[in-house]
């Protein structure tokens, strides 16, 4: 793996479009599914990506498919997505370490036990085959220290993909079906008129189009804002590391209450933190206190604060939010949003790893690195138009969930961008859900 940088080469630049039917901003897993979809469909469809195709949250996850443990409402989704990417492979000609291996959670005390089988009930409504682990089960499921786990939960149809190779490759099959694909072109603000979006405005010019979707991860409350649209998104630090090649312990992934791991198809793992979370405080933090509040508390003990986000990131305090579309924007002051990992990740990480697995207790790490989590106060994403902005739609605020979705919410927003029905409930995902006064009701964490 190499990570995808402000370095990493161009690898799509395809000229710059006079009009299409449908721009997309942002060339993370979303954006880049509902270009597949729509020129699929014989739209002329253009991405336009500030920095590279899945430079950011998108190649830098766990790489997931995850059923297990989600949100109700999500689930439905998720479960046409585990389909969609079962496919993939075929639809788009290139083989992207998909394999169905199971996901599961695993519990070392009888707190973590029971909340991980509340999910049961839900599972269950659904049709949706979770088996209950008990404490001999994960021991002959997953080669670690014996009794370690207590038991926990496994959906064996849950499975894992490599998402830097996943991502750029959805693109380049999207391209060959006739999607304008476009990277280092910041799209610096809508071109509308009379409350109708006609269009953007990049770095390089103008771009009409009929339908414009925002799917900007990180950055899209900071677009939104520009355009006086209240959507409040935040963003938190999430660290992650990966290892040599080492005996398979199991093939799939699994956390318990502190480490996440998973088989990837170079024979190592990847290592991350499932109770630690760094959040930069800025203008953004403070005015959605209220907004973030319950899901702050719920996570107390697990998400840091720092005093300010180092300069140009999205809610760093020197970034602007107001500026002209004749000037550069904040989106070409920082090409790639490339945080750096929690300090002594890495070290952190293998000793946890080691733990559970002293047979590997020697494993090397080869490297280590962050990703800015775009997150929702409910943990759940946006799907819908922009109220007050005809013709513009936004996919975003995933909250760390979107790989495994991502191919469903792009065909999603294809349908709806079409006016073709979306196929799934989609209130839970409204734009206006925390203006017009329904309840909050948090989203599983993980």
């Amino acid at each position: 793996m190499a990570l995808i940088t402000e370095e990493s080469p161009i690898n799509f630049r395809d000229a710059l479009p006079d009009k299409v039917d449908v721009l997309i901003i942002g060339g993370g897993v979303i954006g880049v599914s509902a270009a597949l979809c729509l020129a699929e469909d014989g739209l002329r469809v253009a991405v336009l990506e500030k920095g590279r195709i899945a430079g950011e949250q998108s190649s830098r996850n766990w790489g997931w498919i995850r059923q297990l443990g989600r949100d109700e409402a999500e689930l439905p989704i998720v479960t046409e997505a585990t389909r969609i990417w079962k496919d993939m492979p075929a639809r788009i000609g290139a083989d992207i370490g998909h394999r169905v291996e199971g996901l599961a959670y695993l519990a070392r005390k009888e707190s973590d036990r029971v909340k991980f089988e509340s999910f049961l009930d839900v599972a269950k409504r659904h049709q949706l085959v979770v088996k209950r682990l008990d404490r001999s089960d994960v021991e002959n499921l997953i080669k670690s220290r014996p009794g370690y786990w207590i038991g926990g939960l496994q959906c064996e149809s849950d499975s894992r993909a490599e998402p830097w190779v996943a991502v750029p490759a959805m693109a380049r099959a999207a391209q060959k079906r006739g999607a304008i694909i476009r990277e280092n072109c910041a799209v610096r603000g809508l071109d509308y008129s009379a409350g109708k979006v006609t269009g953007v405005v990049s770095e390089h010019g103008i771009v009409k189009a009929d339908a414009v979707l925002l799917a900007g991860g990180a950055w899209s409350r900071l677009f939104l804002q520009r355009h006086g649209k209240h959507f409040p998104q935040l963003s938190v630090l999430a660290s992650v590391a990966r290892t040599a090649e080492a005996p398979n312990i199991y093939g799939g992934g699994a956390l318990d209450s502190s480490l996440a791991f998973r088989r990837r198809e170079d024979g190592g793992y990847t290592l991350a933190f499932t109770d630690h979370h760094s959040f930069f405080l800025g203008r953004d933090a403070f005015s959605s206190l209220f907004d973030f509040f319950r899901a702050a508390w719920r996570e107390r003990g697990k998400t840091y604060p720092k005093p300010w986000a180092p300069a140009y990131y999205p809610d760093a305090w020197g970034t602007p939010k107001k500026w002209s579309n004749d000037l550069v924007s904040p989106f070409e002051r920082m090409r790639v949003l490339n945080p750096k990992p929690r300090a002594g990740a890495a070290k952190v990480l293998k000793r946890r790893f080691a733990e559970r697995f002293p047979a590997l207790a020697d494993i090397r790490i080869l490297d280590s690195w962050a990703g800015m989590i775009d997150a929702m106060p409910d943990i759940v994403p946006t799907m819908d138009s922009v109220p007050g902005l005809q013709g513009l739609w936004v996919a975003s605020g995933f909250s760390g969930h979107g790989f495994g979705i991502g191919p469903a919410a792009g065909r999603i927003m294809s349908d709806l961008i079409q006016g073709r029905p979306a196929g799934h409930d989609l209130s839970r995902f409204r734009f206006n859900r925390f203006s017009d006064g329904t309840p909050l009701k948090l989203g599983p964490a993980i």
